[in-house]
């Protein structure tokens, strides 16, 4: 978990990078900008106040992790602190050449080193990179003599960061640990900022060992079963139930445990491992046959899990187990397919 109630921001410089397409052009600043501790802490809660989850990544290289811009620039910084005017050019330049995409938008971009990130209960420096795309228009009221004046001004709102990373000085012969937030770019064309600017990749930790089983299970549920077996809509959102409540309940995942609680079935458990093996494959990662449950992502992908069966557009029916209590049926005379409920009392 990162902590960034006492970070300190130790020294800033900020560009101006354009649209390379479009021929706009990266404006440099001659040196770092020297805040009154008021901006410091504006800019502060405008940086860090959107990093909340506790997904993680690793900058990456195909051949070699040296040949990562951003791993290479940031190196240097942490190296030698003093030298971040000098690196913050070459990674403005090296986010001029990524920003070809015409839905890119010229902004400002920040690089800053952060003293004091508590990350899992330790302190530790970063370097932050952060970019400013959009513009909101406020409105500005001043007296006038015996009246009031209006007037307005394009501005960055500190509540809403466009894009930014945090790179901490640490883990760095796998790449530094990194956590980043794109809010603009959603579409896979768009995606510059992590794909080609940073060159990141999931870190295999606890959360993304956690993230990928639910993945696993929820599309092995979905997709898998019933191309192999005849299983009800019922009996789906039961497996389904189950396997989340064995991550909800357990501290530790154990995959023959699991296997045999959730799955139960040999048929049912040899077709899970073979979808396993083939979900592996085409990912490329391995999933852990045991490792820690991490609580935050069950909570994020729990909403993904949701045990439910859809009804044309008038019902929705939530299973939370026991689907032996539902029966599916067709109504020859009405000509329509139904479920038939069946419980002790209404709650």
């Amino acid at each position: 978990m990162l902590v960034t109630s006492e970070v300190k921001l130790e020294n800033i410089v900020l560009h101006k990078v354009g649209n390379k397409s479009r021929d706009e052009a990266i404006r440099f600043s001659k040196q770092p900008l020297q805040l009154d501790p008021p901006v410091k802490e504006l800019l502060l809660k405008y940086f860090l106040s959107p990093f909340k989850s506790e997904e993680y990544f690793n900058l990456h290289h195909e051949s070699d992790i040296n040949l990562n811009e951003v791993y290479s620039f940031v190196s240097k910084i942490f190296a030698d602190p003093d030298s971040l005017w000098e690196q913050s050019e070459n990674l403005a330049r090296h986010l001029y050449e990524q920003s070809e995409h015409p839905k890119i938008k010229e902004g400002e971009f920040y690089v800053t080193y952060l003293a004091d990130c508590v990350l899992d209960g330790e302190a530790v420096d970063a370097v932050g990179l952060f970019k400013s795309e959009s513009r909101e228009t406020y409105l500005k009221v001043f007296p006038n003599g015996d009246t009031f004046d209006i007037d307005s001004e394009d501005g960055v709102n500190i509540n809403k960061l466009d894009k930014g990373c945090l790179i901490f000085n640490t883990d760095q012969e796998q790449g530094y640990l990194v956590a980043t937030v794109d809010n603009l770019s959603k579409s896979n064309e768009a995606q510059y900022w992590k794909d080609d600017f940073l060159k990141i990749k999931f870190r295999q930790d606890n959360y993304f060992q956690t993230q990928k089983l639910m993945n696993l299970c929820k599309t092995f549920v979905e997709e898998r079963l019933p191309e192999e077996f005849e299983v009800s809509r019922a009996e789906q959102a039961n497996l389904l139930h189950k396997s989340l409540g064995y991550l909800q309940e357990k501290e530790v995942f154990d995959l023959h445990a699991f296997q045999e609680e959730v799955i139960g079935q040999p048929d049912l458990i040899e077709s899970f491992q073979n979808y396993k093996s083939q979900y592996e494959t085409e990912q490329n990662f391995e999933i852990k046959p045991e490792f820690d449950i991490h609580e935050s992502a069950v909570k994020k992908q729990t909403r993904f899990m949701k045990s439910i069966i859809k009804l044309d557009k008038n019902f929705h029916i939530y299973v939370h187990g026991n689907s032996q209590n539902i029966e599916k049926g067709y109504d020859e005379e009405r000509g329509m397919h139904f479920y038939q409920l069946f419980f002790k009392e209404e709650a």
